[in-house]
This record gives structure tokens, sequence and C-alpha cells, in this order.
């Protein structure tokens, strides 16, 4: 297991991330997985000792079970607190009442208190905003994040689900107000959905932002086996993320070479993509059974090749759009070596 330097602060997470999304299964999570504590803590033991340190989990994951289960998991198996990155969200609807959801500082403040309390622990690594509030000012959101970070309850802050454009802006806020700063930011990101290399691929690297990449494998469609199966699984119910069927086939096809060339599957072949992405800090993966887990776990060991990762790009890269084609090629003349007197 590799370790990579989150953002730019001095934190080294696995590349790999335990996604808790899969405990508790109360509510609409019951379709993505309801892992009770015994299979909770047999999935967090072989994660451990596969050298993963990063676990992934939020307050709205079955009402806050997933963060009870995976706090009690780490203190049933003996696992010491500084061994682990714990990371957590904030931001969807904990209750029924108008101040029960959003990023204002009052549901922060409440819902920070509320997970440590269920996780079990005195500070959480990564403390996550979870999606966009389109009511809620930046600067506030920030400054009650600010708060926690000086209280010493959360250590690091990130946001999900945001775009490039409004993390941009957050970042200037928190760099003139002197305030803590994303050093993450978890989004969608696969071989078949590769949008974010538009805008936000380009600004994490400007500001020295990390990427956790969340269902690196469509929702499953990236496994194969629905193309051979006929079979829809969990997407009946829960059709998410939402995937463009040429898309996907074009990466399936391209991908099956691959997989047979290592011996691997199709999942792996598709986290070991993502593993070889320069943005990418750490891919989630969750799982409901422990064969599931040990195929992901073992997309770490599998090194693809510069032409794999030619073929691979080629066939799934995405369409030229505006801006983008017009900033590269007027870009090209000011490259090293071309520029002129």
């Amino acid at each position: 297991m590799r370790y990579n330097q989150l953002g730019r602060t001095g934190l080294f997470v696995s590349e790999l991330c335990l996604g808790t999304m899969t405990f508790g299964g109360a509510g609409m999570f019951k379709v993505v997985g309801s892992l009770q504590q015994d299979d909770a803590d047999a999935l967090m033991r072989a994660t451990i000792d596969a050298g993963v340190n990063f676990i992934d989990t939020a307050n709205v994951y079955s009402r806050g079970l997933s963060e009870e289960i995976t706090g009690q998991s780490l203190k049933n198996l003996g696992i010491a607190r500084d061994e682990v990155v714990i990371a957590t969200k904030v931001m969807g609807p904990m209750g029924e009442g108008p101040n029960m959801a959003g990023t204002s500082r009052g549901h922060i403040m409440d819902q920070a208190k509320a997970s440590l309390k269920r996780l079990g622990t005195d500070h959480i690594d990564l403390y996550q905003i979870h999606g966009w509030d389109p009511v809620t000012p930046i600067d506030e959101t920030l400054r009650a994040l600010d708060d926690l970070v000086r209280q010493g309850h959360v250590r690091y802050i990130g946001v999900s689900n945001w775009a490039a454009w409004q993390i941009a802006k957050a970042l200037g806020i928190s760099a003139a107000q002197g305030l803590a700063r994303f050093d993450s930011l978890q989004a969608y990101y696969t071989i078949a959905g590769r949008d974010l290399e538009r805008e936000l691929v380009p600004m994490m690297a400007s500001e020295g932002v990390g990427l956790m990449v969340w269902s690196p494998l469509a929702g499953g469609l990236l496994s194969g086996k629905f193309r051979k199966e006929g079979a829809e699984g969990r997407r009946k119910d829960f059709h998410f993320p939402p995937v463009d069927t040429a898309r996907l086939d074009a990466a399936l096809d391209a991908m099956e070479p691959v997989a047979a060339a290592h011996g691997a599957s199709l999942a792996q072949v598709a986290i070991a993509w993502l593993l070889h992405q320069r943005a990418v800090t750490s891919v989630i993966v969750g799982a409901t059974r422990a064969d599931q887990l040990a195929d992901n776990l073992a997309a770490a060991d599998i090194a693809l090749t510069p032409e794999e990762l030619a073929a691979l790009n080629a066939a799934t890269a995405l369409p030229p759009e505006y801006p983008g084609w017009m900033i590269e090629r007027q870009s090209d003349y000011r490259k090293p070596g071309r520029a002129r007197g």
C-alpha cells in the first residue's frame, strides 16, 4: 500500500480508503448495503491488515448509524486512534426541522459534536462539507470550520461535490481572512466519467488540493457484471451516479484486454487506472462482502504500462469543449522552447 500527501498538508493517507456507506442499512442507504457490527468488523480488519489507514463516512449515512458502527469497529479491533485517519461529512438532512441541514454555523457545530460522539473520538481528522449549500454564505461556513479546527475538534477540512469556481472562491476567502482552507475535494471520477478533468483537476493542481474519489466503479457498472448478466443489481432502485452508456461501453471494451493481460478483474483495472492519475490522492472503495473488498484492495498491486494507459485514455477521452480547446491552442506558442522574440 502506498501513501500520498493530502493536498499540501503534512498528512499522509493510503491510496485506497475504506468507504462505510454500506454500514447500517437504514433508510435510503439500505439499497447500498446493510452491514451490521460483526460484518463491518470483519471488513475493517481486512482493510487495516492491507495497509489502509484512511476511513471515510458521513453523518447522513443511515442517519448516523454508519458513524456509530465505524467507531465501534475500531474499538472492537483494538486499533489505536493515531493509526487511522477518520473522515466524515456534514450538510445533509439529519432531522425534519428547517435548520437540520445545510452548512450554516449552527448545523455544522451541532453535527460536529454529534459525529464525535457517534465515532467515539475526540477529534475528526478530515471534516468535509458534503455538498453545495445555495443559502449559506461561504464565509459563514468557513468561519465555523475554522473554529472547530482552532478548538482541536477537527484537524483538516475538505469539501465534496463543489464546482471549481466555488472551491477557488472559498480558498480565496480563507487566504484573505486567515481561516482554515479546504485541503481536499471528494468527487466522482471514473474512466467512464472524466468530467472533472475539465476544470477541477487544473484547479486542484494549481491550488494544492487533494482528490478523494467516490464511486470509482460508477455504481458497479465498471465491474462488467451487468454487461454480462444483463442484471441491474442495486442500480434498479438506486440509479446513481448517472453514466453515459456509450462512454461506458467504450471504457469496458478498452479495459477487457488490459484485464486479461494482468489476470485481473475489470473492477481492478478501473481502480488501477484511477491510481495512475496524478490528481488522485485516494480512491474510496466500499463493499458488502469480503471477496468484493479483497478484489478492490488488490487493485493497488496492478501496474499499468504506458501503452495500456495510453489505450485506455484514448478510448475514454473527453470531447473538446470551449474554452478548453481555445486555451490549449493559445497556450501552445508560450510553451518552453516555442516562444519567439
